[in-house]
């Protein structure tokens, strides 16, 4: 197979994105949009992968055989930019479409309502502070906390769910520790195991992509908990609570103005190879940055998107038209 997006445009012109299961619901809905106004344009396929397993496949290759997009629930990384520009993709447009919170969630029949970073990191990390974590129920983490045993369904790895998770929360938590920054001064790679490595004796259980199952499986477990994107709380208000980190509780506002802990932004990536042979490309970004689909009022805050700010958004959509490349050099 050539690796020229024109010679990809005679085997496949319908578009392909990855990612995200926290940008994917969003994703779908837009597509559909796309769909409808340029029925020739077919529908995109939107792939539910995970943040990292997706910048994986995005930036394997130019071609028909490698995505068009990549839906990421965090920015890309120096890392897979490297990889990127190894396989040819050079030239990528990066895109805020909105911001998400990271959700504590539990059944409404739980009682456990307020953590703390320091709670979810004593409660979950394989090694907290350095040492081998014992702790069976909350109450062990926190003695103002109810003796319910540790039982949390969370992402894989390859998600960009779980790669915030470590940044935002578990991190914090773990530098609630004075000592910790003399570890992260002499041993930068020790410091990051310590503070985002997770449990692997059962109380952390990895769920998969599938956030909707994550939602069951707290509504059928009393005492559990889940981790996701705040969309599938907002959903699902009849059946879960939010769990309030640091004393405020994830809501649209909270998330918005960055208060809740939890709070990323979220990501769209453009292959601009592609965009020449692939004409739903930029059909579908010039929908996902209408202020009628991802402002205040949009038709996507109805699935739960939150607004990124207005001047954030103006950016985006001068993204989406430009198609300006992203600078690697500015990544971590």
């Amino acid at each position: 197979m050539a690796t020229t997006a024109s010679t990809a445009a005679e085997a496949r012109t319908q578009m392909r994105a990855v990612g995200s299961s926290t940008v994917y619901p969003f994703a779908k809905i837009v597509a559909e949009r796309v769909a409808r106004a340029n029925g020739r344009l077919g529908t995109p396929i939107i792939e539910l992968t995970g943040t990292g397993a997706g910048m994986k496949l995005f930036c394997a290759g130019v071609g028909e055989r490698f995505p068009d997009i990549e839906n990421a629930s965090r920015r890309m990384k120096a890392s897979e930019a490297k990889q990127c520009a190894a396989n040819g993709v050079t030239k990528v447009t990066e895109i805020q479409v909105g911001i998400d919170g990271i959700s504590l969630a539990t059944s409404k029949r739980t009682p456990l309502a307020n953590l703390t970073t320091r709670d979810i990191y004593l409660a979950l990390a394989k090694t907290p502070f350095g040492k081998p974590n014992r702790a069976k129920t909350w109450k062990d983490v926190n003695g103002k906390l109810p003796a319910l045993p540790i039982r949390v369904y969370g992402p894989p790895p390859t998600s960009g769910t779980r790669d915030a998770l470590g940044e935002l929360i578990m991190t914090a938590g773990c530098d609630s520790n004075p000592g910790m920054a003399a570890v992260k001064k002499a041993d930068e790679i020790k410091y990051k195991a310590i503070c985002t490595a997770m449990r692997e004796d059962g109380a952390f259980i990895e769920a998969g992509e599938n956030d909707n199952l994550i939602v069951q499986k707290l509504e059928a477990n009393p005492g559990t908990v889940g981790i996701f994107g705040y969309s599938y709380l907002e959903e699902n208000t009849n059946l879960l609570k939010g769990l309030s980190i640091n004393g405020v509780a994830p809501s649209y506002d909270s998330i918005s103005s960055f208060k809740y802990p939890g709070a990323r932004p979220l990501y769209v990536y453009v292959k601009n190879a592609h965009v020449g042979a692939i004409p739903a490309i930029r059909a579908f970004v010039a929908e996902f940055t209408k202020e009628s689909a991802f402002g205040p009022n949009g038709y996507l805050r109805q699935a739960g998107m939150i607004a990124s700010p207005t001047q954030v958004r103006a950016r985006s959509q001068m993204a989406a038209r430009g198609l300006a490349p992203l600078n690697f050099a500015s990544l971590k």
